[in-house]
């Protein structure tokens, strides 16, 4: 008689267990992913606060500081300026954020 020897299979733990984490790491990436932080360009009115010998400084309405390079306006004019704010001022997100930790603060 032949003897015939059968091998047991293991089942294949490391590419399951990679498997598993490629798809935490991609499940992650795409929930916690800063997209709130990636800048987006905003063209809005601004006034102007100051004129410096760089341009004028003006304030915009979500509050942000905005410096225009080569403007002749004067203080108290009102321009448009592009500038670039990170997404989460536009969306709410801060403002979110701020309710849910005024619900946990005594």
């Amino acid at each position: 008689m032949q003897a015939t020897s059968q091998q047991e299979k293991k089942p294949p733990t490391v590419q399951v267990v990679a498997l598993i984490a490629g798809g935490l790491a991609v499940a992650l990436f795409f929930t916690l992913m800063p997209w709130n932080l990636v800048p987006s360009q905003v063209t809005e009115d601004v006034a102007i606060l100051a004129v410096t010998e760089h341009g004028c400084v003006g304030e915009s309405r979500m509050g942000v500081s905005v410096v225009i390079e080569g403007c002749e306006a004067s203080v108290g004019d009102v321009v448009p300026a592009t500038f670039f704010v990170p997404a989460m001022e536009q969306n709410g997100y801060y403002d979110r954020i701020e309710a849910k930790l005024s619900m946990v603060q005594p």
